[in-house]
């Protein structure tokens, strides 16, 4: 892979700023037409996305349907939205399964805002990633394992995008 830490590292910020900004289309667009965004149960955190049970296990269709509902009215938890930062730190790299890919690991903080108050989500991201026809990189996966017993404080729902 010819991209440097720097670039994935950038690359990891920009996904940041995209969801903390709810620019969740151009989000979704930085999947490959294979990708996959995956949140195994917290109780499963090293679960198989094809056999276990997941708090959300959505192919590129998937993650297109969670956006337009979440950009809808019908997300009725998220209107008006969540106001969200995350901090990505501990980034790192090393080669992926496939050819051109990499693997990209960090840990992240989402502070996640709402009249009731602020949830805080402590999470280990993995990603795999290829550069798309266009050279830029693209998400193959993006897993997001929960440090979390249960999502009771959180009012028991995942409705934002970590």
């Amino acid at each position: 892979m010819a991209a440097t830490r720097a670039e994935i590292e950038d690359f990891l910020y920009h996904e940041a700023d995209l969801l903390d900004e709810w620019r969740l289309e151009e989000w979704r667009d930085l999947f490959t037409d294979d990708g996959r965004y995956y949140v195994p149960a917290t109780d499963n955190p090293e679960g198989d996305p094809d056999l276990d049970l997941a708090l959300i296990s959505d192919t590129k269709e998937g993650v297109r349907g969670r956006v337009q509902r979440l950009l809808s009215t019908w997300a009725h938890i998220e209107n008006p939205r969540s106001l969200t930062r995350r901090v990505i730190g501990n980034v790192r790299v090393e080669p992926g399964p496939g050819e051109n890919e990499v693997v990209a690991r960090c840990n992240a903080i989402v502070y996640r805002s709402r009249v009731a108050g602020t949830t805080t989500y402590a999470a280990r991201l993995t990603y795999r990633l290829r550069p798309g026809e266009d050279g830029a990189l693209r998400i193959v996966l993006k897993q997001t394992v929960l440090d979390h017993a249960t999502l009771r404080d959180s009012g028991g729902v995942l409705s934002i995008i970590i």
